[in-house]
C-alpha cells in the first residue's frame, strides 16, 4: 500500500533511473521526499537533488539527458509553467527525459486541490515552438508506478521527452501496487554504445557530439522542424493506447481520463442499471490523442460526453475526432472541485437524452 507520489519514487529508483533534480510544491511533494528518504544513491549511485527552483531542476534535466542518462524531474502545475522554456529546449535538442506533473487547481497559484486543467499545456505544447510531449495519463497507483519506465521507454525510443500527467487524486491516494523488479542503471560504456548520440566524450569518435536546439540558419531550421514532424507522425502510428469499457453496445459514449475516468466507470454502472447503455473510452496517451478508435465508436452512438475537471479542454480533442458525426457534449468542475459518479450520470441526461 501506498500513495501513488511514493510508486512514481519507489518505480523511478528501480526502473533504473540515474538522476531526479526537481524542487517542492503540493500536491507532488512526496515524491522527492520518498526519493531522499530512500537515499538511492547508496545502493544504485542514483543522484537526487533538490535544485533551487523549477527553472534550475529542468536545466539539469537537460544537462543529464544530453549524456544519454535517464533522468526524470516532477512538479505540479505552477512549477511546470516554470519549465516550459527548458521543456521546448529539450524536444528541440531530440533528449529523452521524464516530466512528471501532478496537476493541481489554477489559473495562477490556484488551489492545492486536484484538477486537469493542464491539459491543454501538456498536450499543446506550453512552451515554444512546434513540440510535442509524449503523454501518458495514468488512472491507478499501479499505473504510476508502471509508467515511470513506459515513459522512459518511449522517451529514448524516440528521443523526445515524455510526461506523465496525472492529477493531486491519484498522487495522494493509497492502493496496493506490486513494483517492477530491479533493473541495473546503465553503465557510461553501455551508454556510449547505445546511445551514440550522446555527449559522453569522443572516446575514438571522429566527430565530437554536440547537442543543441539552437539553429540561426532558417533553411536548416526548417529541416530540423520536418524532421520532428515526421516524428511526432511516427508516434502518432505507433504508440496510442486507451482503454475502453462497454464500448461495442454503447447508446451514449463518456471520454474521460485520469482520476475523472475512474469516476465515470461508476457511472457507467449506474446508468446501465437504468436501462441506460453507456459506455467509457479512456485515452491512456493524451498525446497520441486515439483519434481513431473516437471517430469508429462515434458511428454507433446517439452521442458522447466529455468530462474533465476542467472548464473543457479534452473536449477540442473529441470533436475534431467525432466530425460533427454526434453531438459531443462537455461537463466538468473547476478550482479543485471533484464530480461524482451521479453527477456525470446526470449531466450525460440533461445534455443527450432530452
Amino acid at each position: 500500500m501506498m500513495k501513488g507520489n511514493e510508486a512514481i519514487a519507489e518505480a523511478a529508483i528501480r526502473c533504473g533511473c540515474d538522476g531526479y533534480f526537481g524542487y517542492p510544491i503540493t500536491p507532488q511533494s512526496e515524491i522527492m521526499e520518498t526519493l531522499m528518504a530512500l537515499e538511492p544513491w547508496k545502493d544504485t549511485g542514483m543522484v537526487v537533488l533538490q535544485a533551487e527552483s523549477e527553472v534550475a531542476s529542468i536545466n539539469m534535466v537537460y544537462g543529464g539527458a544530453g549524456c544519454g542518462k535517464r533522468v526524470m524531474t516532477s512538479s505540479s502545475s505552477p512549477g511546470i509553467s516554470l519549465m516550459q522554456e527548458g521543456l521546448s529546449y529539450i524536444a528541440g535538442a531530440e533528449l529523452p527525459c521524464l516530466v512528471v506533473n501532478v496537476s493541481r487547481g489554477g489559473p495562477g497559484l490556484g488551489t492545492i486541490q486536484p484538477s486537469q486543467a493542464d491539459y491543454f499545456q501538456t498536450v499543446k505544447g506550453g512552451g515554444h515552438g512546434d513540440y510535442r510531449l509524449i503523454t501518458l495519463a495514468p488512472a491507478s497507483v499501479q499505473e504510476m508506478a508502471d509508467f515511470v519506465s513506459l515513459s522512459f521507454e518511449l522517451a529514448f525510443k524516440y528521443r523526445n521527452p515524455a510526461m506523465i500527467l496525472t492529477d493531486g487524486i491519484i498522487g495522494q491516494m493509497m492502493e496496493k501496487v506490486q513494483l517492477p523488479d530491479f533493473k541495473p542503471r546503465m553503465t557510461d560504456e553501455e551508454i556510449r554504445k547505445k546511445y551514440v548520440w550522446a555527449t559522453t566524450g569522443k572516446h575514438g569518435r571522429k566527430e565530437h557530439n554536440v547537442i543543441t536546439s539552437l539553429e540561426l540558419r532558417p533553411e536548416e531550421m526548417e529541416k530540423i522542424n520536418r524532421r520532428l514532424q515526421d516524428k511526432y507522425c511516427e508516434i502518432e502510428k505507433n504508440e496510442v493506447r486507451f482503454e475502453s469499457v462497454g464500448c461495442d453496445d454503447a447508446d451514449y459514449l463518456i471520454v474521460a481520463f485520469g482520476s475523472c475516468a475512474r469516476i465515470c466507470l461508476k457511472t457507467i454502472e449506474l446508468l446501465r442499471a437504468e436501462g441506460i447503455k453507456t459506455g467509457l473510452l479512456r485515452p491512456i496517451t493524451l498525446y497520441p490523442f486515439p483519434t481513431e478508435i473516437i471517430a469508429h465508436y462515434a458511428k454507433q452512438v446517439k452521442g458522447i460526453i466529455s468530462v474533465e475537471m476542467s472548464a473543457g479542454q479534452m473536449v477540442e480533442d473529441v470533436r475534431l475526432a467525432v466530425s460533427g458525426v454526434v453531438p459531443v457534449k462537455f461537463y466538468g468542475r473547476l478550482g479543485g472541485m471533484v464530480p461524482t459518479p451521479e453527477e456525470v450520470g446526470a449531466a450525460l441526461k440533461e445534455a443527450l437524452m432530452k
